[in-house]
């Protein structure tokens, strides 16, 4: 097919760089060198239909992405047999004659064109080959293949098991394009790619063909644009090129001294280049990484693709410019989250929040617009994540990024979202108060429980709505509020008033220990009682550790134990350990996230871990210890404040934020345990549902119902049918947003704000992070990016992107916690700090910078890491 003939519709026919080409050509004012495809249909005739290449592929597609060696000669075998694959006449015939028609001898680039390649929600780039300055029908018709072959490279194999394409399912086309010999080349990025910013464009530029930039032979010039203006540019000395070869080819040549350093565009070129990359841009509808190359004075566009690395922007109906602030990082819970999950996040928080990525956002511009809103947003950020709270400053120096607004007058910052700035009612400091609304919520998780038993269809959909204003007048009525504020500002107290009068760093950390109530502290030292049951039964942790080994899925394994000695009572003691905390799970803010109750094997890696590392009793000792460990620090600090000036007042004032403190922070980590109740029990019965629905014939599979928002499965259950290629879209979508990392601030321009620490006296090459839990402790770290395949010892220190309460049977085992996410009330400083652990969070991307197995110092006092070996 010639490019004339080509449209975006025949991607499956021309694949996505054929298709891109065919669409270039019609943008008015886009040169494109002449050429033709060779379509998908020659493919499936001589390579996909033959039987030795289907026997090959069959046993790669069984092979292990992970074992490299394996996937190594296997995919070397596919692509010799693909090389040695005949022709049919027909083919060499029709190829033959598109080559007369752009000159017989001309010189041409023969480029790879997946079917599976420059997708929006998937780029391929650089995964299949091409082959530049090829010339003669026997030579292009060698490449063909070639590049067929380069459809099983060993990278283009495991990438697509990785991402989910099914290797017998990806169809090669092949792009045969009359060569353009420039005089310069390069990338245009009309979103900065490093940014992200969606109004920022980076112009890459080097002499000759662009594969010496892409091959990463010489670093090119860098140019920014921004409003039709060169904003920055940095001019690279490149010492070579890389040109067409007169025997075919191409070939590198050194540069003249003279020439190195002499930028390869003017600016007016660069304007020009960026002018013609947002037309493709608009085009196509979204960002574009372009190659592009000029000569004689003329620039011509060889390729274009999405840039597939951006992190969406939340749709707006304005102009006005925003500022999001991550739900995800408040959360813990920074991957993405199904549809169906987003939806009942947003259906029961009370604040409006944006979507993209697979991820929540809150639009903080309308609180940045006034003085009093703008005080109170970046004090609270500075003391729950100063990341966020640098990245806030950021944008608030950038003059005309936000507009300003007066205060309202009464300076308590009401322009702004009410949530944001209620400050909560006094409370008295009455351990009573903790227990009646533990009770209250503990009720109506019961009543909910007995009134959806037997709900389905439209009666179950419209309960959930009903029950939905009851889980938010518990989750959110202002008692509990308060008493999780009065918590925090003891804390807040403590810390600032030790430090003034005792020189005392973090005080309420030690102080924090052991408190009463809290259900995810709870959860933990809980596992370790299961762990004293199943210790005595040699032949049950025997079965256990195949269970671990094996990866079971499912919870057959619980009735498999009835049969050992002692395994009635170690399935009991689980049994009774999920009744109580089962519906927990990592990311569990996402309904649609597997509960333990689901997948109890998730447990078992941990609970060996107990068995192995700690002796009978420990889960009642290490709570007595942290106790006494409290009441040591308290007497010693009270004791020390009598000394003072002033010491007896200074005493009784610390003493009431003691008590305070005590009495309300393990209620701190209760309103979510019961909102995950209810989560877990609006799941199950939305389960069984989908179950009905499948029987019927609307749904496919159950879990398609995680691919609909609430409302949409809403109107599936009331009318009977479903859109079916949604759902696929929406699956395929998720699997993109799940290789995207969310920015914790993202402006409306898409540029990710990135914060840092400002911060003097961090020892040289620690990593920087937030100080949440006091203490120093050393030790081998342990980096964990699964909870079901954690095998911590005693005195490891725990290293992950993120922990929520799913990960607090880890923490008995830890003797320290790093993450990369995290704010001094999040669950995992919560719990370290009872427990204590010396924690740091918030230390950009720790599980790449920290190797599994090093030895590391954990400073939770100053808030930094220190790489030991």
């Amino acid at each position: 097919m010639d490019f004339e003939q080509i449209d975006s519709t025949l991607v499956a026919e021309v694949g996505g760089k054929g298709a891109h080409l065919g669409d270039l050509r019609r943008i008015d004012g886009v040169r494109v060198p002449d050429g033709f495809v060779i379509t998908t249909d020659a493919f499936q005739r001589v390579v996909a239909e033959a039987p030795s290449i289907g026997a090959r592929l069959d046993e790669l597609s069984r092979v292990d992405p992970d074992d490299r060696e394996a996937v190594r000669v296997l995919s070397a075998d596919v692509r010799r047999a693909v090389e040695g694959l005949p022709l049919p006449d027909d083919l060499v015939a029709a190829i033959g004659g598109a080559l007369a028609r752009l000159g017989e001898d001309a010189s041409c680039a023969v480029r790879s064109s997946a079917t599976a390649e420059d997708l929006p929600t998937a780029s391929f780039a650089g995964q299949q080959d091409s082959y530049l300055n090829i010339a003669g029908r026997a030579e292009i018709l060698r490449h063909v293949r070639r590049c067929w072959a380069s459809l099983f490279t060993e990278r283009a194999v495991t990438y697509r098991r990785r991402n989910g394409f099914d290797h017998r399912k990806v169809r090669m086309a092949v792009v045969v394009q009359r060569m353009v010999v420039p005089d310069a080349s390069g990338i245009l990025f009309t979103a900065d790619p490093v940014t992200s910013n969606r109004k920022v464009a980076t112009v890459e530029a080097a002499w000759g063909l662009g594969e010496a930039l892409v091959s990463g032979l010489v670093a090119g010039d860098v140019y920014t644009v921004r409003d039709d203006r060169v904003v920055g540019s940095a001019i690279a000395a490149k010492p070579r090129l890389v040109e067409a070869s007169p025997q075919g080819g191409t070939r590198e040549t050194p540069i003249d001294e003279q020439r190195r350093k002499e930028p390869v565009l003017t600016d007016a070129q660069v304007v020009e280049l960026v002018r013609l990359g947002r037309r493709i841009e608009a085009h196509f509808g979204r960002p574009q990484d372009i190659e592009w190359c000029l000569a004689g004075g003329d620039v011509h566009i060889v390729q274009s693709r999405p840039i597939t690395t951006l992190f969406p922007i939340p749709a707006t109906d304005d102009e006005e410019n925003h500022v999001y602030i991550s739900v995800g990082h408040q959360q813990m819970m920074t991957d993405a989250m199904k549809p169906l999950g987003l939806s009942m996040w947003q259906l029961t928080t009370p604040r409006p929040m944006d979507e993209a990525g697979g991820r929540l956002f809150v639009d903080v511009a309308p609180l940045l617009a006034t003085p009093a809103g703008r005080a109170s947003l970046l004090e609270t950020a500075e003391r729950a994540d100063p990341l966020i709270s640098d990245a806030l400053r950021t944008v608030l120096d950038r003059a005309g990024f936000l507009r300003s607004l007066p205060d309202d007058g009464d300076g308590d910052g009401a322009a702004a979202p009410a949530a944001l700035a209620t400050a909560p009612a006094a409370i008295e400091t009455d351990p009573a108060v903790v227990t009646e609304l533990i009770r209250e919520s503990e009720e109506s998780v019961a009543a909910l429980r007995r009134e959806i038993a037997d709900l389905s269809g439209p009666a179950l959909l419209d309960f959930i709505v009903a029950d939905l204003a009851e889980l938010k007048r518990i989750l959110f009525a202002p008692r509990s509020h308060q008493a999780i504020m009065a918590s925090m500002e003891a804390t807040w107290w403590l810390n600032d008033h030790l430090e003034e009068w005792l020189g005392e760093t973090n005080a309420a950390d030690a102080l924090a220990q052991s408190v009463p109530h809290n259900v995810t502290s709870e959860m933990g030292l809980a596992l370790l009682d299961v762990a004293d049951t199943i210790r005595p039964h040699a032949e049950v942790v025997a079965f256990l550790e195949r269970v671990a080994d094996e990866r079971r899925k499912g919870d057959g394994f619980l009735d498999e134990l009835a049969g050992l000695p002692g395994g009635p009572e170690a399935r009991a003691a689980i049994r009774d350990y999920l009744d109580r905390y089962g519906m927990r799970c990592a990311g569990e803010i996402d309904i649609t996230r597997t509960r333990w109750s689901e997948e109890p094997a998730t447990l078992v890696p941990t609970l060996l871990g107990n068995i192995r590392n700690f002796e009978p009793g420990a889960g009642a000792r290490r709570f007595a210890e942290g106790r006494e460990e409290s009441l040591r620090k308290e007497r010693e600090l009270l004791a020390r404040l009598r000394e003072l000036p002033d010491g007896e007042r200074k005493a009784e004032e610390t003493k009431r934020m003691i008590d305070r403190l005590r009495t309300f922070a393990g209620y701190r980590e209760y309103p979510k345990y019961g909102m995950v109740s209810r989560y877990f029990a609006y799941k199950q019965a939305l389960l069984r549902e989908a179950e009905r629905l499948v029987r019927s014939g609307v749904l496919r599979d159950r879990d398609d119902i995680f691919y609909l928002r609430f409302e949409e499965l809403h109107e599936v259950v009331r009318t009977g049918t479903a859109d079916a290629g949604l759902i696929i879209e929406r699956r395929r979508a998720f699997r993109s947003y799940e290789a995207l990392t969310p920015p914790r601030v993202l402006t409306s321009d898409g540029e990710a704000v990135t914060g840092r620490y400002r911060r003097d006296g961090v020892p040289p090459g620690a990593l920087t992070g937030l100080p949440v839990s006091a203490g120093t402790v050393e030790g081998r770290a342990r980096v964990v990016t699964d909870m079901a395949q954690a095998d911590l010892e005693a005195g490891d220190i725990l290293v992950t992107a993120y922990t929520d309460p799913s990960w607090t049977p880890l923490f008995v085992t830890a003797a320290g916690l790093v993450t990369e996410v995290g704010g001094l009330m999040t669950h995992g400083a919560v719990i370290a700090r009872e427990y204590g652990l010396p924690a740091v969070v918030g230390v950009e991307q720790a599980t790449r910078l920290i190797q599994d197995g090093q030895r590391i110092r954990v400073d939770g006092t100053d808030g930094h890491v220190q790489i030991l070996s």
